[in-house]
Formats: C-alpha cells, sequence, structure tokens
C-alpha cells in the first residue's frame, strides 16, 4: 500500500504466566492506509482487542510484543518512555475503549476529561480546551453542551458515555482512531447513530479508523476493507464486498452464514461448532482445524500460510496452496 499509514509487520505478542509463556498473536501483517476504515472481526479470544492494545502501547503486564514491527508513517511505533508514549497516544493515535464507564474518571465532569486531553496535546488555555471541548461535545451530537460539560459520568447514559468517549478521542484530530466494540451493550438505535457519527468523522476529518467487533454485520456498516483472526491468526483479509460476496477461508464462511436475514426470519440462526482455543489449548496446525468442516490430515499438521489468492485478498487455509503465493 502506498499510503500505509499504520503497518504491522508479523508482530507476535505472548503471555508469561508463571515459568511459561503462551504465543495469543502469531504472524499479524496488515496496513491501514490514509482515509481508509479497516475492520477486524471475530469471536471473542481471537486476539481483535490484543492487537489493538499492542499498537497502543498498552499490553498487560503478562504479556509482551515478542516479534515482529508496528510503524506509523512508515517510523517505528517503540517509545522508550512514557513521555514518548504520551506524545503518540491521543495525538497521533486514539482508541474508543469497549467499556466507557470503566474508561472515564468517575470523580471528574466529563467535559473537563475532553479538556484535559485537550490541554495535554494541543498546549492550550484552560478557556481554550474548554472551548475546544464543547465544539467537540456537539459535533459528536450530544446537546445542550454548556451544562453537559460540568456532568459526572453516571449522570449518562451509556450511549452519551460512548460519545464523550469519542469526543475525548477525536478532540486533537488523531491520524488513526482505533474503535474497540464502540457500540457493544448499546440499543439498536443508538448503535446506529454511533456507527454515523463514526463514518461522518472519517469522511469530515480524513482520520483512518481501525473498526474492531465481534459483529459482520456491524462490519459491514463501516469498513472499507475487513481482517478475519481467529485464535491469534489472521485468517482473511480483503476488501468488504469481495469478503461477503467470495469469503474464502472456512472460519469467515460460518460467521456469514450466522448473520441473520429477512429468509432466515423463524428458524434457528447457525452457529460454528466448537468454540475458540485458550491459549493454553492451541496446538500445531491450523488453528480453524477443530473446527472446520473441510478439514484434512495436512491441517492437523502444519500451519497455513498466509497467501494472496487475489490482487487484495489474503487468505490462510490448505484449500488455497495452489491458488496463490505465500506471503
Amino acid at each position: 500500500m502506498a499510503n500505509a499509514l499504520l503497518e504491522l509487520r508479523d508482530v507476535e505478542v505472548a503471555f508469561t504466566i508463571g515459568k511459561r509463556t503462551y504465543p495469543a498473536l502469531q504472524q499479524i501483517t496488515f496496513q491501514v492506509g490514509e482515509k481508509e476504515t479497516v475492520g477486524i472481526v471475530g469471536e471473542s479470544g481471537c486476539g481483535k482487542s490484543l492487537t489493538s492494545l499492542s499498537v497502543m502501547g498498552l499490553l498487560p503486564e503478562t504479556a509482551a510484543m515478542t516479534g515482529g514491527g508496528i510503524l506509523l508513517n512508515g517510523k517505528p511505533m517503540e517509545p522508550a518512555s512514557r513521555d514518548g508514549w504520551s506524545a503518540v497516544r491521543g495525538k497521533q493515535v486514539s482508541m474508543i475503549f469497549q467499556n466507557p464507564m470503566s474508561a472515564l474518571n468517575p470523580l471528574m465532569p466529563v467535559g473537563k476529561q475532553i479538556a484535559e486531553m485537550a490541554m495535554a496535546h494541543l498546549s492550550v488555555s484552560k478557556q481554550e480546551a474548554k472551548r475546544l471541548a464543547t465544539d467537540m461535545m456537539a459535533k459528536v451530537g450530544l446537546s445542550r453542551v454548556e451544562r453537559l460539560y460540568e456532568d459526572y459520568p453516571h449522570l449518562l447514559s451509556g450511549g452519551m458515555m460512548q460519545r464523550i468517549m469519542i469526543a475525548m478521542a477525536l478532540i486533537c484530530t488523531p491520524k488513526l482512531l482505533i474503535a474497540d466494540e464502540p457500540t457493544t451493550a448499546l440499543d439498536v438505535t443508538i448503535q446506529a447513530q454511533i456507527l454515523d457519527l463514526l463514518r461522518e468523522m472519517n469522511r469530515s476529518t480524513g482520520t483512518s479508523i481501525l473498526f474492531i467487533s465481534h459483529d459482520l454485520g456491524v462490519i459491514r456498516e463501516v469498513c472499507d476493507r475487513v481482517i478475519v483472526m481467529y485464535a491469534g491468526y489472521i485468517v482473511e483479509d480483503a476488501p468488504l464486498e469481495e469478503l461477503l460476496d467470495h469469503p474464502k477461508h472456512p472460519y469467515t464462511a460460518g460467521l456469514l452464514q450466522s448473520l441473520p436475514s429477512a429468509d432466515k426470519r423463524g428458524g434457528p440462526l447457525y452457529t460454528i461448532p466448537g468454540r475458540v482455543p485458550s491459549i493454553a489449548d492451541r496446538r500445531s496446525g491450523c488453528p480453524f482445524a477443530g473446527r472446520c468442516p473441510s478439514v484434512s490430515d495436512l491441517c492437523e499438521s502444519t500451519t497455513p500460510e498466509l497467501r494472496q489468492t487475489a490482487a487484495h485478498h489474503r487468505v490462510r487455509c490448505h484449500l488455497y496452496a495452489d491458488g496463490g503465493m505465500a506471503l
């Protein structure tokens, strides 16, 4: 990609528990272009959030990046200090966390939390920071912002808190916004409003978005391209319409088959048999072998490589061993 804003190159992350080390992310390679919205989809435990935390330098204490590299605008994201990371987080890369109630400070008015972000990164006065914060609160669809500025998080609904988180993430006009399950636990109406807001922010500010979800139905509403993850691996990566119309990996096909639709009304929805293996239960071979309807002996013994099967389509599956070049 000529204008790659974010690039992950063979990123590996492992957890150390006691005296044992467990690989959690393996061979994670992808790019996010300027003004592009890329979705990462997969069930819980597939490595989606861990990938985003790797980009933000917020891995848990028991986890560490053990291989590969992450680049922003072609430069390695390897700040050596807390101050170095502070210059990246918020100003260049921002994140909307899954649970706004736990991400917001319960002891500080929500408007002041947004203003504090502006003062930290934009070197503005307290008065100017308040003006920027109330302006951004209005842009994300909140009303009576002068009064809301002084309210505490517990006084807000889930949808309002999520908008506060979005305002906080966008106050410094970052180059990249990471949205980790931003519509989880919101009702359908508020979910649609949040998705509309993210689309509008992408168009108006040019901010690239890395959108993480377990729901392909949500992903298809906002994303240009989709990365499917399973058990710590990327198993498929393609433009949205290509992925929806021509899924290649059996896991992707299963996710699409499980989506509700009008013709399935009244009947049971499809579910993929089994579950995602924990990091302690993962074995050699294809990570999806234990749940795959097309499994073979090769799948049980050998991990497939990520292969290019079309101009912008990659898949990690032995079914396509002769259909593309290994990356």
